[in-house]
């Protein structure tokens, strides 16, 4: 390939945390949807300590895009190099290096860096690419300074649980009823409204209207990523409720001889600042976890129940 049609990119943050740490958040690939804003779910492929593959899909400009990438780490350096072997279109080539470089024993320096091509090597592709892999690179750089500069407390602002239900029923009809995301409203209490678009087969953009404590509504974007063969739907939400700086999980259904197990898993990071304006002065961190599990808990039980109540009532008519 010819050299000069080769575009590099590189952007550095100084952060205020040990270099180990901040190289530990980029290691752990499958929390980046927790982690980093443009992602919406990492499937670790095979990982041998060293070399991985993960499969990927992350947002670009607004586009839910998808490839397969490898990595290898060298945590020795501090560094990690990836390279797309199924390729995000439009790009002919992608990979990159993340490093980073001690600056003493709390403060370190960030970098990460790009090279691609586009396909044809035409001038909106190449274009296209500048400009979201610039935009993905500021965010993630910026989260995850977020993030390393409070990593002695990051136990206390993150918060991972699930609820489950079981269902005398076929784990088909309890896949659809959760797929049927546009058919929420008027069958799922806490849901408003539902504006859904699926811009490609497996992949959901929802907009949903939930309903609040004080009698209003609150409107909470995601992408939901779903696959029908393995029972599981992931989701990340690109527009978050208060006290949520980042939200992802999975709906899974776990089949047996005698029914299916339903769970709904929930991975948060929660939005320090809102705390005092939502809860009240004086209300806590802790008080902030109490309310988002409750919240969150509450919205996934209900809906798991209305799940089972399909399945179970579509096998009795039968």
């Amino acid at each position: 390939m010819p050299g000069e049609r080769v575009r590099r990119l590189s952007h550095a943050v100084d952060v205020a945390a040990p270099a180990g740490v901040v190289y530990g958040l980029i290691a752990d690939a499958e929390r980046w949807p927790l982690y980093f804003p443009p992602n919406v779910y990492v499937e670790r492929l095979d990982f041998d300590g060293v070399r991985e593959r993960l499969r990927m899909w992350c947002l670009a400009d607004g586009q839910v895009k998808s490839w397969t990438s490898g990595r290898v780490q060298d945590s020795a350096r501090r560094r990690i190099s990836f390279h797309q072997d199924q390729i995000m279109e439009p790009a002919e080539s992608m990979g990159g290096v993340w490093s980073v470089q001690p600056l003493g024993p709390d403060r370190c320096r960030l970098t990460v860096e790009h090279e691609f091509t586009a396909v044809g090597d035409r001038p909106e592709d190449v274009a296209w690419l500048e400009q979201a892999t610039i935009a993905n690179a500021h965010s993630d750089l910026r989260s995850l300074r977020f993030l390393a500069e409070r990593w002695a407390r990051l136990d206390e602002l993150v918060l991972s649980f699930e609820e489950s239900v079981r269902v005398k029923g076929p784990a088909e009809l309890v896949y659809g009823f959760l797929y049927d995301v546009a058919d929420w409203p008027g069958q799922v209490p806490h849901v408003r409204r539902v504006d859904l678009a699926e811009p490609q087969v497996g992949v959901q953009k929802v907009t949903m209207g939930l309903a609040a404590a004080d009698g209003g509504t609150h409107t909470v974007e995601s992408v939901r990523v779903c696959f029908p063969h393995a029972g599981r739907i992931v989701h990340k939400d690109t527009a978050t409720r208060k006290l949520v700086a980042a939200h992802c999980g999975e709906w899974s259904l776990v089949p047996d001889e005698r029914g299916v197990t339903v769970v709904s898993q929930h991975h948060v990071v929660l939005r320090e600042k809102d705390i005092a304006r939502t809860l009240g002065a004086g209300a806590t961190l802790e008080d902030a976890r109490h309310h988002v599990r409750a919240q969150l808990g509450y919205e996934s039980l209900q809906t798991l129940r209305l799940a089972r109540q399909h399945a179970e009532s579509a096998v009795r008519v039968l």
